[in-house]
This record gives C-alpha cells, structure tokens and sequence, in this order.
C-alpha cells in the first residue's frame, strides 16, 4: 500500500465518523425531554369538587344591593320553614300511628267484652239446662215427703230423705235458682202457666187460687213457669 493510498482510507474513516455524530446526538436530545405537567394538575389549582363546593358558598352570600343582615333574615326563615314543615309531616304520622293504635285497642276492648258476654251466655245455658233436668228430682222429693204419715216423720230413712232434699234445694239457692211465688198472687203470664179455671170465695177473679207444679226462675230468667189454677 502506497502513502497515498493510506491518506486516501484516512479521509473516508473521517467522513463516516461525521456522518454517525448526528443521529446520537438526537437521540440523546428526545431521551433528555421530559413531558409537562398539564395545567389543571399545577399546584395550587383548585380541583371539580372544591369548585362546587365555593359555588355553593357564594350562592349563599348577599346579592349585590341587599343587605346581608336582612338576606341571612331571609335564608334563615326559609330554612326554619323546611323545617317546620318537615316536622309537621313526622307530626301528623304520629298522630296517625296513634289514632290507628286507639283503634285497634277500641276492636280488641269490644271483642274482649263480646267474649266475655258469649262466655257468660253459654254458662247460662248450660246451667240452665242443668237446672231444668234437676227440677223433675225435686218435684219427686216433695211429693214423696208429702205422702208420709205424720207418725213415721220422725223415721230415720224419712228424716234422711228430708235432709238430702234440704241439702238439695240450699245448693240449688246458692246457684240462684228460687222457687215462684204463685198461691195468692195476681196471676202473671211471665211467671205462671193457667191450666185450668176455678171458683174460689177466698181469692178474688185473676189471683192464683192453686199451685199444680211449682215454677223456679234462674237469676233473672223463668226456667220452668208454675203451672197454676186461676180464680174465674
């Protein structure tokens, strides 16, 4: 290789040096830039809620014009309205749960008392009936005792018999069952039962003259009518 030669691959060696310069130097310009931060994140700057948030405090604020004491007059009063107003809503649902709750108390104090009527009817009833079936054993008691000669009364198997019917009839008092009064009395039709007429110089016209079959009543109710003979 000559001297001119060596020069000649000296040059271009230089050249592609000059060449690759430029592209690194680009590459290190792009690499050192960094990205902005955008104006609504700088520091300092207010966000979306915070913006609403002095909206509202503004909103609040005076007018232009007005007097600030008479609008706080104002805004106070309207606030107190709402609130009037919405205590009257709670208030009038109150007296409504209370007028319902009187209600339901009025229904169960009648069912209660409608109850205790239905309970003490069917008592009456049953007693009744019971009452009715006991008379006849009565009515045999008397008419056996009445057929007893007056010197055997004082028979142990008589006076028995007369302690038991006794014992029987004060039962049947303490229960409330009490026997009509019929001979002598002004007949009554809700009490007695006229089966037959009769004449009599003792007892004037309408009076009961003869008692055929004693009558009781239960408290207040006629459980068998006496049946009766009444003077013409």
């Amino acid at each position: 290789m000559t001297i001119g030669d060596m020069a000649e691959q000296e040059k271009d060696m230089e050249i592609e040096k000059d060449q690759e310069a430029p592209g690194t130097e680009d590459r290190a310009e792009e690499g050192a830039e960094a990205p902005e931060p955008e104006k609504g994140q700088q520091a300092g700057e207010a966000g979306p809620e915070e913006t609403a948030d002095e909206a509202g405090e503004e909103s609040e604020a005076a007018p232009e014009g007005v007097d600030p004491k008479t609008w706080a007059e104002k805004r106070a009063a309207r606030k107190q309205a709402k609130l009037d107003k919405k205590a009257q809503g709670y208030k009038d649902q109150i007296e409504q749960l209370e007028d319902k709750v009187k209600r339901q108390l009025a229904e169960f104090e009648n069912f209660r008392n409608r109850t205790e009527k239905e309970k003490h009817a069917m008592f009456e009833t049953g007693a009744k009936s019971v009452i009715e079936k006991m008379l006849p054993v009565v009515d045999n008691f008397e008419r056996g005792l009445a057929t007893v000669p007056e010197d055997r009364k004082e028979d142990p198997f008589v006076d028995g018999m007369n302690r038991i019917y006794k014992q029987l009839m004060t039962e049947l008092e303490n229960m409330g069952v009490k026997p009509i009064q019929a001979l002598g009395q002004e007949f009554d039709p809700n009490l007695h039962n006229a089966v037959m007429q009769v004449e009599s110089e003792e007892y004037e016209s309408g009076t009961v003259a003869q008692e055929l079959q004693k009558g009781y009543t239960y408290h207040d109710g006629v459980v068998r009518h006496s049946m009766v003979a009444v003077v013409v």
